[in-house]
């Protein structure tokens, strides 16, 4: 695991000053310590739960000409995705789960049971055996280099061989995630998951209904640190590395914590870009030679041009800094549109003005095939005010790909132009009151949430929807200006819950989403459908004509590999 190979923050705090004292001092009577230490390290980084390398890239031949890169000399640790896994139980499921449970997953549910509900009166057994639960596994895949409480989707699996019929409706109680090829031993839990189960119905694809997503349930517990490793440890050429990555990025990016072994701090400038810092890591040269510096800078806008891995060249010429610029700049009148992109942006990213000015004009040219991509270069730096007036701007857009794109950035940063609701605790509504040609948006990855352009949207007369099973239907006569949602109820079908509501758009999926009342009888706000099923029912309402707007989904959770341990 990584907590058998780094330390703990304090004793890192005290260790790196007194290595930096060391560094300066080594000789060669470290020479055997240092071999030693470094291959402890290469063992336990392979051989426990810890972070995995990339695949090592054999360095082409007119590398050796130009010089050394860092990534040539290292590898990179804590970089590549980590499989977990986990059981847990999904709730609420009003008579759809089952009682069956392998006895050792219920000896661990028991106890992490009585470890999570700290004070509370619980019957386990009794939660465990009840119909309206069901033991599941849960897994996922954590991004690389992953941040603390950075999100990803989980997949919950019915145990096989259970009488459970339906996730469809339910809730996450809680799980602990491990890394799957080391899930049963004693060890410290990577990430934890919770939340509403999607199942999704919106593509034409059979889906299993004892099968399902949590999106964006999962969450990172640990700040998953980047070490370089050298191949051939040598306190010289880490301390050599270390002021060079020091140099080229910000002072303390870097740290030489062995002869062969070297940490590293993402900054702030790539906290979104991580995956992208480690390319450029990778790309820099390991020491700075004025008779190579021109060649460097040549080959590379070589590359530029006539390479099918562009995007190698672009990193490269990144990481050589501000010395390109003049070569980049006559890149931005290539008759080659990918070129000019890419030369846009790489002087973008250095700070250049020219770069600023061809990127924010990429984003708005309206037949550039690489707006998306711009746009997120921009928001990718330092928010400015006239990064939030195009944003907002390009809410508007024809493109429907550019539109979401704004909307998605702005959300992030709480822009006022977007009106943010939490539903039922499940999935977020906003409304993009200056979003243009009215549009709606449901997310199927990362987070559950339905985005309104152009709100309020209405719906027109003469409504019938019904979802497939008749459970949901909407109505509204052509004559009324108020729609009438039923539902039948989930553990008793011959009842019905009867609600009305506006032509709204969104206030009709606040009437089916949100907590139907609290005691028989009471009138409450809402009929409880779940996301998946409001995602259907929006898209059955677009199809039919009965709201005019168009209906966009994102691509559905990924398929998960199969996860052994």
């Amino acid at each position: 695991m990584l907590k058998t190979v780094l330390n703990t923050k304090t004793q890192r705090r005290k260790q790196k000053t007194a290595d930096r004292e060391r560094i300066t001092e080594a000789g060669c009577l470290f020479s055997v310590f240092c071999l030693l230490f470094s291959v402890l390290i290469l063992a336990l980084l392979s051989g426990c739960g810890g972070p995995r390398k990339q695949a090592t890239q054999k360095q082409p031949k007119a590398q050796d000409e130009l010089g050394p890169t860092i990534g040539s000399l290292v590898e990179i640790f804590a970089s590549e995705p980590i499989a977990v896994k986990g059981y847990s139980l999904i709730g609420g499921l009003n008579g759809a789960g089952s009682s069956e449970c392998p006895p050792q997953i219920r000896r661990y549910l028991e106890k992490y049971i009585l470890q999570h509900v700290s004070g509370a009166k619980v019957n386990i057994d009794e939660l465990i055996n009840s119909p309206d639960t069901s033991v599941v596994t849960v897994e996922g895949i954590i991004p690389p280099a992953a941040s603390k409480n950075q999100r990803f989707d989980v997949r919950v699996s019915a145990l096989p061989g259970t009488q459970t019929t339906s996730l469809e409706g339910g809730w996450l109680y809680g799980a602990d995630l491990y890394e799957a090829r080391q899930l049963g031993l004693s060890i410290k839990a990577l990430a934890g998951a919770e939340g509403p189960v999607y199942i999704d119905s919106i593509s034409s694809e059979v889906h299993d209904p004892r099968s399902g997503f949590v999106l964006g349930g999962g969450s990172v517990l640990e700040e998953y640190e980047i070490n370089l490793v050298l191949r051939k440890p040598d306190y010289r050429i880490a301390s050599q590395i270390r002021n060079r990555i020091n140099e080229r990025f910000e002072y303390d990016t870097a740290w030489a914590l062995a002869p062969g072994n070297i940490e590293l701090r993402v900054p702030v400038k790539y906290a979104r870009t991580k995956e992208k810092f480690i390319r450029l890591i990778r790309a820099t040269y390991l020491a700075e030679i004025p008779e190579l510096a021109e060649k460097r800078i040549e080959t590379q806008i070589s590359n530029l041009v006539t390479s099918s891995n562009k995007n190698s060249a672009e990193i490269a010429l990144e990481a050589i800094g501000n010395a390109c610029l003049p070569r980049l700049a006559t890149l931005l009148d290539s008759n080659d549109p990918e070129v000019r992109f890419r030369a846009a942006r790489c002087m973008f990213n250095l700070g250049n003005p020219k770069g600023r000015e061809a990127i924010f004009n990429t984003a708005g040219d309206k037949k550039s095939p690489f707006r998306v991509e711009a746009i997120e270069s921009i928001v990718g730096s330092a928010a400015s005010p006239d990064t939030s007036s195009m944003l907002r701007g390009l809410l508007r857009d024809d493109d429907f790909s550019v539109r979401l794109t704004a909307y998605e950035n702005l959300a992030r940063i709480n822009d006022v132009m977007i009106s943010r609701n939490l539903i039922a605790n499940s999935f977020y509504l906003d409304q993009i009151t200056d979003g243009g040609k009215p549009a709606i948006f449901v997310s199927r990855q990362s987070q559950p949430r339905v985005a309104l352009f152009g709100s309020p949207i209405y719906c027109q007369g003469d409504i019938f929807v019904e979802t497939p099973d008749g459970s949901v239907t909407i109505n509204a006569p052509a004559d009324q200006q108020v729609v009438t949602i039923i539902r039948k109820h989930p553990r008793h079908p011959d009842k019905i819950i009867r609600l009305n509501c506006s032509l709204n758009l969104a206030d009709i999926i606040q009437t089916l989403c949100k907590e139907p009342q609290a005691q028989p009888g009471e009138s409450g706000p809402g009929l409880g459908v779940p996301y998946s099923t409001l995602a259907m029912l929006l898209k059955q309402l677009a199809d039919a004509g009965a709201v005019s707007a168009e209906f966009h989904s994102s691509p559905p959770p990924k398929t998960l590999p199969n996860i052994k341990k």
